[in-house]
């Protein structure tokens, strides 16, 4: 059997007990440690678990999936993933491999940011499409997801943007040359998410997003335990970005775009995190035309 875990969010604790024992009885156990990371290293994994696991990084999952799923037709085999099996393409990628090898699979879910985003306030029915938010170059500055927040704005749904991450990594000459020489890792921090997104409303200038009119909540670190370590920060785009990282928590960090449907109940949950409460209020009365006491 091939099975592809949930790990949840957080650390070691948060696999389900269903999850424990299918790894528990797996004669090899890989992590899937590049679509996102735990905030803690493999080693609590590998004590809290009894069983050693290899890391599986991208050339691993998308370049040598055979390594992975050898043997899995006669006996057990898991693939560790950070939240939700199914929260990246790659995860799917790996069960149709299976399939097509005649690998018996099984999915054993968990929390991903896709629900526990629900921290923030906002109400998990009100958001559209969720898109990512990848790392600009000199030459390269994709705004496909762009179109995706106006689809979303235009319905008055909030979006989820997921920040880009970059887990050994290499440049473009290294990776020319075959050199295995990697990059330090790299995780978008809140004040250059926003940067980017002002920069692309101002190339395309439709009129989506606004520094002073629109309102976002920043979150780090969801479903952290230790205390103070789960940030939530909410303000206009221009508020965020005028905060230094430091206000953001470590990373990994999500930004919510808030939609125009946006309920009083939701105003008031989030106006705890808010950086200028009254401002908050303002602008999801005045702007969003939210009513409010």
């Amino acid at each position: 059997m091939f099975y592809v875990i949930g790990l949840g969010l957080c650390d070691e604790k948060d696999i389900t007990v269903r999850g424990l024992e299918a790894v528990k009885k797996s004669s090899r156990v890989y992590l899937e440690a590049y679509t996102s990371i735990l905030m803690v290293q493999k080693e609590r994994l590998e004590e809290f678990y009894g069983r050693p696991v290899f890391l599986a990084d991208r050339e691993m999952v998308e370049l040598e999936s055979d390594e992975i799923l050898k043997d899995a037709d006669k006996e057990d085999v898991s693939l560790l993933v950070v939240g939700d099996p199914f929260g990246a393409t790659t995860h799917t990628d790996m069960i149709l491999r299976a399939r097509a090898l005649k690998i018996p699979t099984r999915v054993i879910h968990n929390a991903s940011i896709m629900n526990a985003i629900g921290a923030c306030g906002l109400q998990l029915y009100n958001f559209g499409q969720a898109v990512s938010l990848v790392f600009f170059t000199d030459t390269w500055k994709p705004d496909s997801f762009y179109d995706r927040i106006k689809e979303n704005a235009d319905l008055g749904m909030h979006t989820l943007v997921l920040l880009d991450i970059k887990v050994k990594e290499q440049t473009e000459e290294n990776l020319i040359r075959g050199r295995k020489i990697y990059e330090p890792p790299r995780y978008m921090s809140i004040p250059t998410a926003v940067e980017q997104l002002l920069e692309v409303e101002k190339s395309r200038a439709m009129g989506v997003l606004s520094r002073d009119a629109t309102l976002a909540i920043a979150m780090s670190r969801v479903g952290a335990q230790t205390e103070g370590e789960q940030r939530i920060v909410c303000g206009t785009l221009a508020e965020l970005a005028a905060q230094d990282s430091a206000a953001f928590g470590e990373p990994l960090h999500s930004l919510v775009i808030v939609g125009k449907r946006l309920h009083h109940l939701e105003v008031e949950f989030a106006e705890a995190y808010a950086i200028d409460v009254e401002n908050w209020k303002n602008v999801a009365r005045n702007v969003y035309g939210c009513l409010l006491d």
